[in-house]
């Protein structure tokens, strides 16, 4: 594979230098690394979101940086391996003055990483994936499950079937299959689903799958014998149109499908084309944006220019807008620790953290960005490291996903408590103690 006529490995090193270069008379840039999949069972999904991280990357240098300090991107390949993800967070923490953030892409690697971040103080963004109970900042200092995580997932995705049913009272007595990576990437959807199950009185029916995904036959038998009402998929890369493709095979009806949101992307679809029609997924905010200000930027200014990461072609797609979205959060982190710590300043790790944990995105600060009708507003706090969760499902029309809910909030008097308890058991297993009142303030 190539881009403009150099391998990507070579692009990835010039790239990496540019913004260095152009920062060179400033001082210090602040360094993003990149844990990527562009290998492995997650490729085709991980590859769109890596370049759309670095192509918001080189946008925000194009603007002119984080208030004049230029960001500079480097890549280590994960393959999706939680031992290469652990060896690449080593390689690259202490490089170009120190990485600001770590965005494992992996909820392995996330989780092997949070045992780590605390005494390297490092933050981690984990945007809709990895620990839910690190929302609670209380225990999790140094964790960022920014915009939403599995248990919003799932409990959207559950909020949107019960309405599809006429409400939640519709659902008792009802069995929904939940198709999931065996993993703790998979585990993570069940204490929602098992929650949500006790209270409305639909039966669980849990169907495992052995990584990474591409035998499934004898999982689809079982749905085949159990004929539950409804199937959710929390897959990723290769397991999802594996999925789809021996649901089709069964019989089941696409429409009584519905994903979490690494499990609802183009890659996913393309090759099913009209046989997945029908199939939806929640999404985590955003959704495919071509007609976005930012997406239009970004062909200008970065594509135009002859930069960009990736194919044209993949911009303001699915996963693409992901990369972009989880860069926009990575550099505004940092914008709002210069508001404390000095603007124009290179931030440390540490007064990174403080800008992700009082991060204030409103509607008008997004809609400047360029993501207008593409995010709602985000605000964390010392006890709130998520800062939203609103979420939208989206169907596959046989060619592309459209609109298929308005927004959805989870329910947070449901979410909290489940965090607030498995963070708990989290500090008791680690023999950690919740962060006093004075600690939030520094």
């Amino acid at each position: 594979m190539k881009f403009h006529n150099v391998t990507v490995a070579a692009a990835l090193v010039v790239a990496s230098l540019l913004p260095l270069a152009a920062s060179s008379q400033q001082g210090q840039v602040q360094f993003f690394p990149s844990l990527t999949g562009r290998t492995g069972p997650v490729a085709p999904n991980a590859t769109p979101f890596a370049n759309g991280y670095w192509d918001y990357m080189k946008l925000v240098n194009a603007r002119g940086g984080i208030n004049g300090v230029m960001t500079l991107v480097e890549e280590c390949e994960t393959a999706y391996a939680t031992d290469r993800g652990v060896e690449c967070y080593e390689r690259l923490k202490g490089r170009h003055g120190g990485a600001t953030v770590f965005q494992p892409l992996s909820t392995g690697i996330t989780f092997a990483l949070t045992d780590k971040v605390p005494n390297d103080k490092i933050p981690l963004i984990s945007s809709g994936y990895g620990r839910s109970d690190t929302q609670d900042g209380g225990i999790f200092k140094w964790n960022f499950p920014l915009i939403g995580h599995y248990w919003v997932a799932g409990d959207v995705v559950l909020q949107h079937i019960a309405k599809k049913e006429g409400g939640w009272d519709k659902l008792k007595g009802k069995k929904i299959g939940v198709v999931y990576h065996d993993s703790p990437f998979g585990r993570e959807l069940l204490p929602i689903i098992t929650e949500r199950a006790a209270m409305a009185g639909f039966q669980v029916l849990p169907l495992p799958v052995a990584a990474p995904g591409v035998e499934q036959k004898a999982t689809w038998l079982q749905v085949r014998q159990q004929r539950p009402d409804y199937v959710i998929l929390q897959t990723w890369g290769v397991m999802t149109p594996t999925a789809i493709k021996e649901a089709v095979a069964t019989g089941y009806p696409r429409e009584k499908m519905f994903g979490t949101w690494w499990s609802g992307a183009e890659p996913d679809l393309k090759d099913v084309g009209d046989g997945a029609r029908g199939y939806s997924a929640v999404m985590m905010q955003h959704g495919a944006e071509p007609q976005s200000q930012v997406v239009k930027e970004i062909l200008e200014k970065v594509h135009g220019k002859g930069q960009g990461t990736g194919p044209k072609e993949e911009v303001g797609t699915v996963l693409y807008m992901r990369g972009v979205v989880g860069a926009l959060l990575a550099t505004e982190g940092v914008r709002a620790a210069q508001e404390r710590f000095g603007r124009g300043k290179w931030m440390s790790p540490e007064q990174a953290r403080w800008g992700y944990e009082n991060l204030n995105l409103t509607q008008a600060k997004l809609d400047a960005l360029g993501f207008r009708n593409v995010l709602r507003p985000v605000s964390t706090s010392c006890q709130d490291h998520m800062g939203s969760a609103w979420a939208r499902v989206h169907t596959w029309d046989g060619s592309k996903f459209t609109w298929a809910s308005d927004w959805l909030q989870a329910d947070e008097q449901i979410i909290r408590p489940m965090v607030r308890n498995s963070a708990e058991r989290f500090a008791q297993e680690k023999k950690l103690t919740r962060r006093a009142p004075a600690d939030c303030q520094s």
